[in-house]
């Protein structure tokens, strides 16, 4: 695959204005893993490549087990995630097929038991962010395989 352009260079105004959300859910103080859990499952649902391959090295880098990444699309069937992973994870599939109904009232209020409503607002937004960066990847075919995590990520 190639890529068809360098949305970065092409419009660098777009890019800033996404890495100003990417950079506003970063400094929201959910935890490192759920965001890149998050970021996973919406780029499994939206068939993004590059995302992938992205989230889970980064991942990986953090601490994240291969179990719980080789498992992630089928998480409500294994024991590896927590409540409040769950949670996160039935909300991203929610706001990532909205179209499928939108977000049902027992998948938010689940989300509800498991954060508050500042967490709940920036998960919100994680999922709009990796979501928005799928469409990117996708629409302008990013090549997967090339993404490296900085050195020094682990915390």
């Amino acid at each position: 695959m190639q890529s068809r352009l360098s949305y970065e260079k092409a419009a660098p105004g777009a890019l800033r204005a996404m890495l100003s959300l990417e950079k506003y859910v970063q400094e929201s103080g959910l935890e490192r893993s759920l965001l890149e859990l998050v970021k996973t499952r919406a780029s499994q649902i939206n068939g993004c490549a590059y995302c992938i391959d992205m989230h889970t090295k980064d991942a990986r880098a953090a601490g994240e087990t291969e179990q719980r990444l080789y498992a992630l699309n089928a998480w409500r069937e294994t024991p590896f995630y927590t409540d409040r992973e769950r949670a996160a994870l039935a909300w991203t599939e929610a706001v990532t097929l909205v179209h499928d109904g939108h977000e049902p009232d027992e998948v938010f209020q689940q989300a509800q038991k498991q954060f508050t409503d500042n967490e709940l607002v920036n998960l919100t937004a994680a999922v709009v962010a990796i979501n928005g960066w799928n469409r990117l990847a996708i629409a302008f075919r990013a090549v997967s395989g090339t993404y490296q995590p900085p050195t020094g990520q682990h915390q």
